[in-house]
C-alpha cells in the first residue's frame, strides 16, 4: 500500500483561534520575548500579517515587553547564574544588546559575589575538596561555567574556605 503525500502547505489547516488569542494564552502561562512569541505563532501556522497585528496589540496592552521580560529573567536566575550566562540566555531569546545591558545593570558585583558564594557553599557541602587548588579546579570552574567571572569565582571559593576554617 503506497501513501500519497501532499505538500506540507496543503496538509496544515489554518488555526481555528485568532493569533491574538493564541498569544494571550502563551503569555498567560509565562512571559515571552517578542522573538519567542513570534516563533511560536509561526509554528502554529499563522500568517505574518496576523502575527504582526497580534503582537502590536499585545505590546499596546502591555502584555509583551522585552525589557520587563529581560529584567524578570535576570531577577529569577541571578541566584544561580552569572551575568555572562544570563546575557547568553537573553540573547538566545531575542533580546538585543541594549536590552541585555539594561537588564543586567541592576546585577551589581556584590550581589554576584553573594550568589556565587551561596552556590559555592552548596557545592562544597556536597563534597569538600581537600585544598584551595582543588576547590578552584572543581567548584571555581563550575562557577565560571555558570557565567560568573573568574575573579568572582575565586573570591567565592576563598570566602567558603575562610568560613570553613573559622568553623
Amino acid at each position: 500500500m503506497q501513501r500519497t503525500s501532499r505538500p506540507r502547505a496543503e496538509r496544515r489547516q489554518p488555526p481555528a483561534v485568532p493569533a491574538l488569542d493564541a498569544g494571550l494564552r502563551y503569555l498567560a502561562l509565562r512571559a515571552h520575548s517578542r522573538l519567542e512569541l513570534r516563533r511560536k505563532l509561526e509554528r502554529k501556522g499563522y500568517e505574518s500579517t496576523e502575527i504582526d497585528a497580534a503582537m502590536a496589540r499585545l505590546a499596546e496592552l502591555g502584555y509583551l515587553d522585552d525589557a520587563a521580560f529581560a529584567r524578570g529573567i535576570v531577577r529569577q536566575r541571578s541566584a544561580t547564574r552569572g551575568p555572562r550566562a544570563l546575557a547568553a540566555e537573553l540573547s538566545a531569546k531575542g533580546i538585543d544588546r541594549a536590552g541585555i545591558a539594561d537588564a543586567l545593570a541592576g546585577d551589581d558585583p556584590e550581589s554576584q559575589l553573594v550568589a556565587a558564594t551561596r552556590l559555592a557553599e552548596r557545592l562544597y557541602a556536597e563534597k569538600p575538596p581537600p585544598g584551595y587548588r582543588e576547590m578552584l579546579n572543581r567548584i571555581g570552574s563550575k562557577l565560571v561555567r555558570r557565567g560568573f567571572s573568574i575573579e568572582v569565582a575565586r573570591a567565592a571559593c576563598l570566602a567558603v574556605l575562610a568560613g570553613d576554617i573559622d568553623a
